[in-house]
């Protein structure tokens, strides 16, 4: 590498980059367009103000500080791509890192102020000095701009301190462990301040995130849709006669969802043959056989965050053999029941009862359970989990596993609501070396997952483009792979 002669500055864009003789900082210092930029406030912009009027009815003459997050390292000088606070972007729409939402009382109620970073225009050297100059990450909004956009007031992040520093004692709420800095500054002012408070504020916002409204709905099907369009470029790609490596599946369904939504909503599994008998396999290192099955659990996340999360379980070769399909049968059969159940007023756990039953009594028709169904499914027993650890589902929204601090009477223990959105996902799950089981069975797993919302008088499929039943999922198979290999457009 050439030594750098000419004099330059400590400061540097990067430790690999040439330094800024003064004359290249003149030079680069003059001769910009000002582009205006058409901004608008966003269609959602009511949804983001109700949902702050409805957190400052919980609070009444309480501060409430909100992060949105930091980027977080990769290696070195690189990054993960920056993905904001699920409760933060529930309540402003903002996308930006190091972002804080506060909410001051007020006599009305609450007075929020976004702090946030200001533009690095081109009237400073830090356009194209700093990593987050325009220069390299391209045009951002002025506070001005982006109050415009999102329908509240902003302020300089740089002005944040001060902020933070005239919250009452006592009177002040953190959404913690998104901000470190944020987190130690409240600290430094309210020293004997009790966890529970904050604890108390990610509960209640958990909650409020429980019932979705239309847009949310609305967003959930987007990315939904496309998770469907993205498993079926998956099934148009996978041969029935040879291996291809799990990676390359899970890549087409990446390209899809990064075309048609923000990313992934988690990291895909796509578990062939004894993998799919991990529940989280997420290293994906394998290779599909044929006569063997395939599990893959995927989600589009879509450009506002909210996420899909949807699992298929399909034979390579395009037809189960009988034992594979008396096993498919066994779940769809418990998920099936398990939809049937979910209505408003139904408890969370009891449809979760309803769906291990017929897995127990599945498990009970394959000869493995060495007692009773009902012993099976005592509360101090539950022998038959050894082959479905997980539970039926769980909330989904902006979060793939949504509302998760909300407390358990509100969730697990609690009634389900019309507006909640849940997926409704039982498996059998028979490991390769488990000796309790028929060798024929070891290293199948077999796992169905949709996505449901719950309606005035039952519930609605939000996936329901996708096959569920085996004889549905095997002409399914046929169609795609005769439809062949498509981009996503």
């Amino acid at each position: 590498m050439a030594e750098q002669k000419a004099a330059q500055p400590a400061a540097k864009t990067e430790t690999h980059d040439p330094g800024f003789p003064e004359a290249f900082l003149q030079f680069m210092r003059g001769g910009w367009r000002e582009d205006p930029v058409a901004v608008s406030p966003l269609p959602e912009v009511p949804n983001y103000e109700k949902r702050r009027n409805a957190l400052s009815e919980a609070f009444p003459g309480e501060t409430l500080i909100i992060p949105s997050g930091n980027e977080k390292v990769r290696a070195n000088d690189t990054d993960y791509p920056f993905r904001p606070g699920s409760d933060f972007v529930y309540l402003t729409g903002d996308r930006d890192p190091d972002s804080v939402l506060v909410l001051r009382p007020s006599g009305s109620g609450h007075d929020a102020v976004l702090y946030t970073r200001q533009r690095n225009s081109k009237d400073t050297d830090a356009f194209f000095r700093s990593r987050n100059g325009e220069l390299w990450i391209g045009r951002t909004h002025t506070l001005a701009e982006k109050t415009t956009e999102l329908g509240i007031e902003t302020a300089p992040l740089s002005e944040l301190g001060s902020a933070l520093a005239g919250s009452a004692p006592g009177r002040t709420r953190v959404l913690r462990g998104l901000d470190a800095a944020v987190d130690r500054a409240v600290l430094a002012f309210e020293p004997n301040r009790e966890k529970p408070r904050d604890r108390e504020l990610a509960w209640t916002l958990s909650e409020l995130k429980l019932v979705k409204d239309e847009w949310e709905i609305a967003q959930l099907q987007a990315a939904i849709d496309a998770t469907v369009r993205g498993f079926e470029d998956v099934a148009r790609v996978l041969p029935a006669d040879r291996g291809v490596k799990e990676r390359l599946l899970e890549g087409v369904f990446g390209l899809r969802a990064r075309h048609d939504g923000n990313d992934v909503g988690y990291g895909s599994i796509v578990g062939a043959g004894a993998h799919a008998t991990i529940l989280h396999w997420v290293r994906n290192t394998g290779v599909t056989k044929p006569g063997e099955l395939l599990l893959m659990d995927m989600g589009v996340e879509g450009d506002n965050f909210y996420t899909a999360d949807v699992t298929r379980t399909v034979p390579v070769s395009g037809q189960f053999t009988p034992l594979q399909r008396q096993v498919y049968d066994i779940v769809h059969a418990s998920q099936q029941a398990g939809m049937e159940a979910v209505k408003p007023g139904v408890l969370f756990k009891d449809v979760h009862q309803v769906c291990m039953r017929v897995l127990a009594e599945g498990l009970n028709d394959l000869g493995l359970l060495p007692v009773s169904v009902d012993e099976a499914m005592s509360e101090d027993s539950t022998i038959y989990r050894r082959w479905t650890l997980h539970g039926f589902g769980h909330m989904l929204g902006i979060d793939v596993h949504d509302c998760n601090n909300a407390r358990n009477e509100a969730y697990r223990d609690g009634p389900l609501q019309e507006g909640y959105v849940l997926t409704v996902e039982p498996g059998l799950y028979f490991q390769p070396e488990d000796d309790l089981v028929p060798e024929e069975l070891r290293g199948i797993g077999v796992r169905i997952e949709d996505d449901v919302l719950v309606t005035a008088d039952g519930c609605k499929n939000l996936s329901a483009g996708l096959p569920r039943t085996s004889a549905d999922v095997e002409a399914w198979m046929a169609s795609q792979r005769e439809a062949g290999p498509r981009l996503p457009g």
